[in-house]
């Protein structure tokens, strides 16, 4: 009868959890975030062949590295904008905006990573503020004066690092870098010796599952170790 009464409540746990799950689902796939973003850069990681490593704007929104091969030159320059956005749950959309110069520097003095900071402002109902930080790859190439294509310099999205997740509410959601364009399909823009290249940052916005049977199933777990329990105690009575 105990055991009955065990297993009924487990079943019945189970279920419940499971029920409860899914409608924070169904919220979650309903919810829309709107806010507003702002970007600094953080410390450089040098390559390799990096070994005079140079660069300016830590902290701030644009980020140079890299010493200019002539007085008159200027080194590589990033610069990145905020923007406003409002998304539905797994919905792509633009989270910032992009300016990238290539400028002729010397080959000892770039860098190879640079984090990017994206503090997003969230608005009601979230109403929450958080910084979630990503890599940007450099790829310095050597210039050859027949072919400016190969002499032009690119810019990878590396979304390695963490720190993307947020908590609203009883969910979890990560926000996750798709993108220079609205298909996720490019992750690399390039910029011609002495020429700039604007594009946008693309993003979206994914619920992370809960594991809302678990309760369930940990009672379940329970009544069968009862039952085990009870099992051995009754062989040795017989």
């Amino acid at each position: 009868m105990k055991l009955s009464f065990v297993l009924a409540t487990a079943i019945s746990s189970f279920f419940v959890s499971s029920t409860t799950g899914f409608a924070f689902s169904g919220q979650a796939q309903a919810l829309t975030f709107s806010g507003i973003s702002s970007a600094t850069w953080g410390n450089p990681t040098p390559g390799s062949t990096d070994t005079n490593p140079i660069y300016t704007g830590v902290g701030s929104n644009t980020f140079t590295w890299g010493k200019a091969n002539s007085s008159s030159g200027l080194p590589n320059k990033l610069t990145s904008y905020g923007t406003s956005f409002s998304a539905d749950i797994n919905s792509v959309f633009k989270i910032a905006d992009l300016t990238y110069f290539n400028g002729k520097i010397g080959t000892d003095t770039g860098i190879g990573f640079v984090p990017l900071n994206l503090n997003v402002s969230f608005s009601p109902p979230v109403e929450t503020s958080q910084v979630f930080d990503f890599n940007l790859r450099l790829v310095n190439t050597l210039n050859d004066p027949n072919d400016p294509e190969k002499s032009a310099d690119l810019v990878f999205l590396d979304t390695n690092l963490s720190n993307r997740s947020f908590t609203f509410g009883s969910n979890k959601y990560t926000l996750e870098l798709t993108g220079f364009n609205l298909d996720g399909r490019q992750i690399s823009i390039k910029a011609l010796e002495e020429a700039t290249t604007t594009t946008a940052i693309y993003a979206k916005i994914k619920t992370i599952p809960e594991p809302a049977p678990l309760a369930g199933l940990s009672l379940l777990g329970i009544y069968l170790i009862s039952r085990k329990n009870s099992w051995k105690k009754n062989t040795k009575s017989l």
